[in-house]
């Protein structure tokens, strides 16, 4: 018992003097502000195909009332509302949502506000130029960064027929990336991720996808249908995006949260 104890003392005479050291102050933790870029789901949530019948499905099973307790089951696509794309939605062997490294989904946030273009071309596609214009003003977009294009088509979302913009023929009409700024955001940056406020990251009109099957191919997820981008700066941002993991899930609903200074 004497070995014990004299080891016992060992022991607490450093951690005594260690906790006579720390200083008596704590530190100040500068408080920042979390801006919510997700759009509330419910029935009225634009989809990117139109279907005679509802695709977000509420069923109330319990009540305060009657059972003590709330609670509802609910039925939804993958790809609702503000969403995350898996790189396997487009490309075989690529990771589902519940497969992409956690490390990816809290990262530098970039946005880059083409509004102005847009407001006169509803097709508009971002180019290689607009990134290199961006990053004249901003600086270098960081490898490992998400680049969410705001396009100001948020202020449609509660307009399904103005947010879809389909023309005589059905064709819809929305602004997206174009290959050359997908392609300098991948192979040139480096980039984790990309985001845009709209139905798609592709444009309107596109028959083929050929951004999603590219980018998806090489790894990084999408966020569509962003909200609130206005409030958030072009640099300097933290995103965390938080998807349902969803095992084998082509996407996923998703919950992103912008962490401004």
């Amino acid at each position: 018992m004497k070995i014990y104890a004299t080891l016992l003392l060992v022991f607490l005479i450093p951690v005594r003097l260690i906790a006579q050291q720390r200083p008596t102050t704590r530190p100040v933790v500068h408080l920042r502000t979390v801006i919510d870029l997700t759009h509330t789901l419910n029935a009225n949530t634009p989809t990117y195909e139109e279907t005679k019948e509802p695709t977000y499905r509420v069923n109330t099973v319990a009540t305060l009332g009657k059972d003590h307790y709330f609670a509802r089951e609910i039925c939804l696509p993958e790809h609702f509302g503000t969403h995350l794309d898996a790189p396997a939605h487009f490309a075989k062997g690529q990771w589902t949502v519940d497969q992409i490294p956690p490390e990816r989904l809290m990262t530098r946030l970039i946005v880059v506000d083409e509004t102005a273009k847009v407001e006169n071309n509803s097709d508009y596609q971002l180019s290689a130029a607009d990134i290199t214009n961006w990053e004249k003003l901003h600086g270098p977009i960081p490898a490992k960064a998400v680049v969410v294009l705001r396009t100001g088509w948020e202020t449609r979302w509660n307009s399904a027929k103005d947010y879809r913009n389909p023309d005589a023929k059905g064709v819809m009409h929305f602004p997206g990336f174009g290959m050359d700024a997908a392609k300098l955001l991948v192979e040139g940056r480096k980039v984790y991720g990309l985001g845009i406020d709209t139905l798609s990251i592709d444009y309107g009109p596109s028959p083929d996808f050929p951004v999603h099957q590219y980018s998806l191919a090489h790894g990084l997820y999408h966020l569509e249908n962003v909200a609130n981008l206005p409030s958030v700066p072009a640099n300097g941002a933290l995103v965390i995006v938080a998807p349902m993991k969803l095992e084998g899930g082509s996407g996923a609903p998703v919950r992103i949260l912008a962490i401004v200074q």
